[in-house]
C-alpha cells in the first residue's frame, strides 16, 4: 500500500517536471504574441493620422473622466447628480471612439489591463505603447 503511495508520487513528480519546460516554452509564447499584437496595433493606429488623433482624444478624455471622479468623491451629495451627468457623457463619448478606433484599439485595452509593469516584459510592452502616448499633444 505504502509502495502504491510512493510510486504515485514519483509518477506525479516525473509529471511536473517534464511539463513544466513544455509550461515556460507556451508562456515566451504568450510573451512574444502580446509583443507582437502590441506593435501591430500601435504601428497601424500611429501610421494613420485620424486614428492617432482618435486615440489621443479617447486619453484626454480618459483623464478629464479620472479628474471629475476625484472631484465627485470630493464634493458633497447636493452636486453629486451634475458630476454623474459630467462622467457619464464623458464616458459615452470615450465608447463612442473607442468604436471608431475599432480592433486596434480593443487589443491595447485588452493588453493593458493584464499587463504586468514589475515584469521585464510588461514595462516592454509598455514602453511600445508609450510610443504611441508619445505622439499625441501635450
Amino acid at each position: 500500500m505504502r509502495t502504491r503511495h510512493l510510486n504515485g508520487l514519483l509518477i506525479v513528480a516525473v509529471l511536473i517536471v517534464s511539463t513544466a519546460s513544455l509550461y515556460a516554452q507556451r508562456q515566451q509564447q504568450n510573451i512574444a504574441k502580446l509583443k507582437a499584437d502590441t506593435r501591430n496595433a500601435v504601428g497601424v493606429i500611429g501610421a494613420d493620422k485620424h486614428k492617432t488623433q482618435t486615440y489621443c482624444q479617447i486619453l484626454e478624455l480618459e483623464r478629464q473622466q479620472f479628474d471629475e471622479e476625484n472631484k465627485k468623491n470630493k464634493k458633497t451629495k447636493k452636486r453629486m447628480g451634475k458630476d454623474k451627468d459630467k462622467t457619464e457623457a464623458l464616458s459615452q463619448k470615450i465608447n463612442q471612439l473607442q468604436r471608431q478606433l475599432g480592433p486596434e484599439f480593443v487589443t491595447l485595452d485588452n493588453i493593458l489591463r493584464n499587463l504586468d509593469l514589475s515584469s521585464p516584459d510588461g514595462r516592454e510592452i509598455a514602453s511600445i505603447i508609450q510610443s504611441l502616448v508619445q505622439s499625441c499633444p501635450d
